[in-house]
């Protein structure tokens, strides 16, 4: 594969979760760091858990790696 890979992580789901794309193509839906490592090691690319929210090739769309479900209505 010739240049940067792109990890876009979109913005969290009014339902919950995060869809997560490779190069352009969706791998799934995330609830947490553990599904995106697995997503990504599916796809080839090792990253420990731990790491994923500091890793400079994911780019984290509409929020941080903190929010992964829509707002509680209080």
């Amino acid at each position: 594969m010739s240049g940067p890979i792109r990890v876009i992580v979109l913005p969290p789901s009014p339902i919950g979760g995060r869809r997560v794309r490779v190069d352009g193509v969706i791998l799934g839906l995330a609830h947490n760091m553990v599904d995106i490592a697995e997503f990504l090691r599916r796809a080839g690319l090792e990253i420990d858990p731990a790491e994923v929210a500091e890793s400079p090739w994911i780019d984290w769309r509409g929020a941080g790696p903190e929010r992964w479900g829509p707002e509680s209505s209080s």
